[in-house]
């Protein structure tokens, strides 16, 4: 067959489902109407048949018919030939108005649904007053209501032919609620038993026993509509079958612990991902998980010709079953994507705070080692000045070398340890006379004033913490003179309580906005790095110190570095 016939065809069957469905009533119109005994009226019920199957394939977007589905034509078909009486014809037409109503609420056009109305109304009335009333033997019917039944519910059909319904290849074919049809269904099969047991029983008309029957079902109805609602203290119907299908084929709670169990141990966003869909096809009714994410994609199980995609942030997913979903599994399905896509999501955001986290080490340990080898630069052009400017002084020039060049020596020794080990590392601790002696003799200049007891007790010091600091603070006040000439730079040390180095000088405030985020986090240079305070309260913090401004007006900047209380 070639594809210009096929299409023809899929054309013809698929552009008016309507004139299908009113062919289908009227061919089964014609089989009940003046009796089913006969063999034309089983040949017509065929024909009816074979409409209903083109019905189908329109209704359902044109669907090729499966082997298993042919074979249950083939079962109905030899039914309607073979075994044919009013009890089938009454089940039959309780299935036709299931299927009809099953997705009359689901259609998006209301001609469509209008067509849907009109036809489960033909059907309801021709069960009602014309097949339910054949199971009585004995029945007598009016010649008006045969009438009535033979010529005006066609009517009905020929107006189904008639209702133009606009044909939009964008929606998608309806699919029939089981839950609805089922109901339905019952509903119907409940009307037409109930009126004949009434009427067995009572052994009165016909009509009255279909009123009572009708009463008994609304009854029913209103009792269930009453219960569905919580009241009272009672939570009802309803919430007990959402509890019950929220549920079904799904250990939530037990699903819900096994993913966050696993969140926990698994770190990788990647392996967390496959673990879970692993544990995901453990299901009795799922073959297959295929995934797709920005980073690459995967597939556990295998897969089937059902299935469901779902997505959620930058994670899709598809899930292939066993058998055609249901609502609540494809509610369960869509609340899966969900938590998995949050967690997921969870895994790339930690990853990224990880891989952050070691950049930002990097940067630090850098910028830390940049600020010392810069302070051990700026004390060898202090000792290369003193040596220059010696004069007659030359010796004692030489011997303040001589004693800083192994101070500085080991300084280097220290800041190239610090590449190929963890900070901070155990600080050597070194005299306090001596290191503030070191102190005045690398910064003997005419504009700092030094500050200090000439005589000290056995005091420690970390000496790397405080030469940092002193250096840091040092050279921040270098660069604010150079910007405003006599700026006066005062350095007192107290040795008391752990000791107590506190730097001063005559230039204006620092902002308020930059003094709250100086010991914080970097902040803006215009000759460094915007790190060197920072590391610096950092380096204190570890070893006991603080780093604070003391002092923040113009003229009066104080820094005071002491031993945390």
């Amino acid at each position: 067959m070639s594809e210009t016939t096929l299409g023809l065809q899929q054309r013809l069957i698929g552009s008016r489902p309507q004139w299908w469905l009113g062919a289908m009533l009227f061919a089964l119109h014609y089989a009940l109407a003046w009796g089913i005994d006969d063999w034309p009226a089983r040949a017509i019920l065929l024909v009816h048949l074979g409409f209903f199957l083109m019905w189908q394939s329109a209704r359902r977007g044109e669907r090729i018919l499966e082997w298993r589905q042919a074979l249950l034509v083939v079962i109905v078909g030899l039914l309607f030939a073979g075994w044919n009486n009013w009890w089938l014809m009454a089940v039959w037409l309780a299935v036709l108005v299931a299927l009809i109503g099953g997705n009359l609420l689901g259609s998006p056009q209301p001609r469509q649904r209008l067509a849907a109305m009109l036809a489960a109304l033909y059907l309801l009335s021709l069960l009602l007053v014309w097949v339910v009333p054949h199971l009585f033997a004995g029945q007598d019917f009016d010649p008006a209501l045969t009438l009535l039944v033979q010529y005006g519910l066609q009517l009905l059909p020929v107006a189904i032919i008639f209702i133009p319904v606009p044909q939009d290849r964008r929606v998608a074919p309806l699919a029939v609620d089981f839950v609805y049809s089922l109901m339905l269904f019952m509903l119907v099969m409940g009307l037409v038993l109930g009126s004949f047991v009434v009427k067995q029983v009572s052994q009165g008309d016909y009509p009255f026993a279909l009123a009572q029957s009708l009463l008994g079902g609304a009854l029913v109805l209103v009792t269930l509509s009453w219960l569905w609602n919580p009241h009272s203290g009672f939570m009802g119907i309803g919430h007990v079958m959402s509890r019950y299908l929220m549920s079904l084929g799904l250990p939530f709670e037990r699903w819900v612990k096994g993913l966050a169990d696993l969140a926990e141990r698994e770190r990788e966003p990647a392996r967390f991902l496959a673990f879970a869909l692993q544990d995901l096809c453990e299901l009795p009714w799922m073959t297959g998980v295929t995934w797709r994410t920005p980073r690459g994609g995967g597939e556990v199980g295998a897969r089937s010709q059902f299935h469901a995609e779902y997505s959620h942030f930058d994670l899709a997913l598809t899930f292939h079953t066993k058998w055609p979903l249901s609502p609540a599994l494809l509610l369960h399905l869509k609340l899966l994507t969900q938590m998995l896509g949050h967690f997921y999501e969870a895994k790339r955001r930690e990853e990224v705070q990880r891989h952050n986290a070691y950049t930002q080490a990097i940067y630090e340990t850098g910028a830390r080692l940049t600020h010392d080898v810069k302070n051990l630069l700026q004390a060898l052009r202090s000792l290369c000045a003193a040596a220059e400017a010696g004069g007659d002084d030359r010796p004692a020039a030489l011997q303040l070398i001589q004693r800083q060049l192994p101070q500085i020596t080991q300084r280097l020794s220290t800041t190239l340890e610090k590449l190929t080990a963890s900070w901070p590392a155990a600080t050597a601790q070194i005299d306090a006379g001596a290191w503030w002696e070191s102190l005045k003799q690398r910064y003997a200049r005419g504009d700092i004033a030094f500050a200090g007891p000439h005589a000290m007790a056995a005091l420690k010091l970390p000496g790397e913490l405080f030469d940092s600091v002193a250096e840091n603070l040092l050279q921040n006040a270098f660069s604010k003179a150079q910007q405003h000439p006599g700026l006066r730079i005062s350095v007192a040390f107290q040795p008391a309580a752990g000791g107590r180095l506190t730097i001063c000088d005559s230039g204006k405030a620092i902002a308020q906005e930059l003094a709250a985020r100086l010991f914080a986090a970097p902040v803006p240079s215009r000759n460094g790095l915007g790190i060197g305070l920072y590391q610096a309260a950092k380096q204190a913090e570890q070893l006991g110190y603080r780093l604070t401004l003391a002092g923040n007006t113009d003229g009066h900047v104080c820094f005071e570095l002491a031993r945390a209380e």
